[in-house]
């Protein structure tokens, strides 16, 4: 009910919120896409919404603007800048923006490109100007300048900064007496690096105010809490490169940086900023890259006597192929220091090796970069483990089982906390391998260590000494912040000193983490899961068993799972025996079988009820027909081959196009009959949150800077 004239503005104090904004600075939203991940899938932009994340920039000037917001996107187009570009022009595209500047460089006039895009003179007057020197909106003096919506007529008592260059230096910057520490955000959210780092990162700053310290936050993203300009004591808008992350510790001089909370991004900038003598707290940089480095982690893996798949590392067409032959078939190759399984691929002979690596060749302009081949273990199951460590002690609180096998990226499979298949003897050796790994690469914080069981062996798959994206989930499942202990350990504590619980699972209920996918979004995109992530959320199901959980993680995505109608079923030969399973479960719920006659063959014989339905190329009455015709509510098909014109993907089309729940693996199938099952058996209740996570109270006290200071181990290089 209050009137904006009654509402004071946070950010000057002095105005009300009807005072009208005057600025003396520009901003810039750039969108970030992801069409690289969904193959054959046109990349013009429409009506239709496809960006996956976006950053933000300001300057002094659009100049500096644009070109800050450029460096925000964390992206490298120069392979893609080849052809007619002024014909490129003519269609929105995600590039469209390199190929403008690059036909300006090569001479292109403004009326030209004014004519192809319908872009208004001034913006391209402007981007002429950058063309032509890329460095003139950065004459002068970088100085730090205050965000305050009045173009400085009062003074603003938000510290919420961002960078331009003057002739002189001039900066805004107002600083207390409080030391600081200095979180790196994850950029823009994108596949594979999403809002589950930000949140990672607000927590870090949470904690850091909490121990007496200022949190002082770099990120460029406008749609995360982490630039919300009250989450952090100052707030700088800036690019995560190398240079602008000096330029504000240059100012900053904060005791130390913390890099482990914002995915690969900051990840990527810990060795330069080692190097310019900035303190990193947490994990050091050596042990980064032990666990990145393939010839070093699995060095230490061959000390500790852990088993990992076998492994190569190779450079160009030939000397992967040898590598492969050596490994052996089925592979998982993928190019190194990758994030969200960019261009990972499971190839099955010599020549699919071949063809993946002439592919990814001609992306990259015909470069060859370091690819990485792993032995692909079919029909594991993959655990996921998030640890806290001290550097000594280690405490996990987290086992992930994976709904999806082995082959599905990790960010694209439902997962379930604690596992609901795994017995207490290999519960006990991951615990005991995840401690080990832990104290070898001398953690200070956050561990995540991924794990393949086959044939009732364990292999370690990888470990990421940081934040993982699985943080949030396994944080709102056991009732306990993991990032926020995690910071307090990098800030000097002790894993004894946080009274952690030894069975943080210990209220009996189940977790279910479900990625969201944006299939809907791409038209002609294969709604198949592999192991190149294309998820780009989640959502979790709690309840007092998995069924149950698994059932409401479905309906929280987006795809309800039918407790009546028709259930159809298409499956490779190999998976008849588990459609089998998955048909009598269904049937025994009241749903009707449909299935194509391979598969309806195979579920007849074990005397279920199954209605025949022709495959597309059999004539009209065929599958297609009956999704569209909205007659089937579930349906499971796992792949003989993926692209366009299969009857797979022309099944998973028509079910994703009518918002029908589509599984694609048999695990996954598996899971959805059970909850189907379930269903018809319980009934829901209602639990409070605080009888779930029990009575664990969390200590308020954290340490001081002064206890920091004096605690070395955990600031690297100091």
């Amino acid at each position: 009910g209050y009137a904006l004239e009654e509402i004071d503005n946070d950010i000057t104090r002095r105005t009300p919120a009807s005072f009208e904004p005057a600025i003396d600075y520009v901003v810039i939203k750039w969108p970030r896409f992801a069409f690289e991940k969904f193959a054959g899938v046109q990349s013009e932009l429409t009506t239709h919404m496809k960006s996956v994340g976006e950053v933000m920039a300001i300057g002094r000037t659009f100049g500096q603007a644009f070109a800050k917001a450029m460096r925000s996107r964390e992206l490298d187009t120069q392979a893609d800048l080849d052809g007619d570009l002024l014909e490129r022009l003519e269609r929105p595209a995600p590039d469209r923006y390199d190929v403008l500047l690059e036909a300006l460089r090569r001479g292109a006039s403004v009326p030209e490109i004014r004519e192809r895009t319908r872009i208004d003179p001034w913006f391209l007057r402007e981007l002429a100007a950058l063309a032509v020197d890329p460095q003139a909106p950065f004459a002068g003096e970088r100085s730090f300048k205050a965000v305050d919506t009045c173009a400085a007529e009062f003074e603003a008592a938000t510290p919420y900064y961002y960078s331009g260059w003057e002739r002189r230096r001039a900066h805004e910057v107002v600083r207390g007496d409080r030391p600081s520490v200095c979180i790196l955000g994850s950029g823009p959210n994108r596949i594979g690096q999403g809002i589950e780092f930000d949140y990672c990162c607000v927590h870090a700053a949470m904690t850091v105010r909490a121990s007496g310290r200022d949190a002082v936050m770099i990120n460029c993203n406008p749609e995360t809490v982490s630039t919300d300009y009250d989450t952090s004591d100052r707030l700088y808008f800036e690019p995560l490169t190398l240079d602008d992350v000096l330029g504000v510790l240059e100012v900053e001089r904060p005791e130390g940086v913390i890099v482990q909370f914002g995915g690969q991004t900051p990840l990527k900038l810990a060795e330069g900023l080692q190097a310019a003598g900035v303190a990193l707290l947490g994990t050091s940089v050596d042990s980064i890259d032990l666990a990145e480095d393939r010839g070093r982690f699995g060095a230490l893996l061959e000390r500790l006597g852990y088993a990992a798949p076998p492994y190569a590392t190779a450079h160009g067409l030939d000397e992967a192929l040898a590598a492969g032959e050596r490994v052996g078939f089925p592979l998982l190759v993928r190019p190194s220091y990758v994030l969200g399984g960019r261009a990972m691929e499971i190839v099955y002979s010599r020549e699919g090796l071949e063809v993946y690596l002439r592919r990814e060749a001609a992306v990259n302009g015909g470069s060859s970069r370091e690819i990485f081949l792993d032995r692909f273990l079919e029909n594991a199951i993959e655990v996921d483990v998030d640890a806290l460590c001290d550097g000594e002690d280690v405490w996990v609180g987290g086992i992930m089982q994976h709904v999806e096998e082995a082959g599905i990226h990790s960010g694209d499979s439902a997962c379930v906390l604690p596992p609901h298949s795994l017995g207490r003897e290999m519960l006990e050796r991951i615990r005991e391998q995840t401690r080990g790994i832990a104290r070898s690469l001398r953690v200070i914080g956050l561990l995540n260590v991924q794990y393949a069981i086959s044939a009732g062996a364990l292999y370690v798959i990888e470990a990421n000494p940081r934040a993982s994206r699985t943080v949030p989930f396994v944080s709102k499942a056991i009732g306990i912040p993991l990032a926020k202990m995690a910071c307090r350990i990098m800030l000097g504590e002790r894993i004894a000193d946080l009274e952690l619980p030894d069975d943080p699972m210990a209220g009996g209920h189940v977790a279910v983490k479900e990625a969201v996918l944006p299939f809907d979004r791409f038209e002609g995109a294969d709604a198949l899961l592999g192991p190149e992530m294309r998820s780009t959320g989640e959502v979790m199901g709690l309840a007092g068993d998995f069924p149950t959980a698994f059932a409401k993680a479905q309906a929280a995505a987006g795809c309800a799972l039918p407790l009546e109608g028709r259930a159809f079923i298409t499956v490779t030969d190999a998976d008849k025996p588990g459609a089998v399973a998955i048909a009598s479960m269904l049937h025994d719920a009241g749903l009707a079988i449909v299935a194509t006659r391979g598969t309806a063959e195979a579920v007849q014989r074990m005397g279920i009820p199954c209605e025949v339905i022709n495959k597309l190329g059999e004539g009209s009455p065929h599958v297609v027909d009956l999704i569209e015709d909205g007659e089937v509510g579930m349906v499971v098909n796992t792949p003989t081959g993926s692209g366009a014109r299969t009857d797979g993907w022309e099944i998973r089309g028509a079910a994703i196009a009518r918002g029908v729940p589509c599984l694609t693996t048999l695990s996954g199938g598996l899971a959805a009959a059970r909850a189907i099952a379930g269903a018809h058996r319980t009934q829901s209740t209602v639990t409070a949150l605080q009888d779930v996570h029990g009575t664990h109270r969390l200590p308020a006290r954290t340490t001081t800077p002064g206890e920091l200071a004096a605690n070395r181990p955990v600031v690297n290089g100091r």
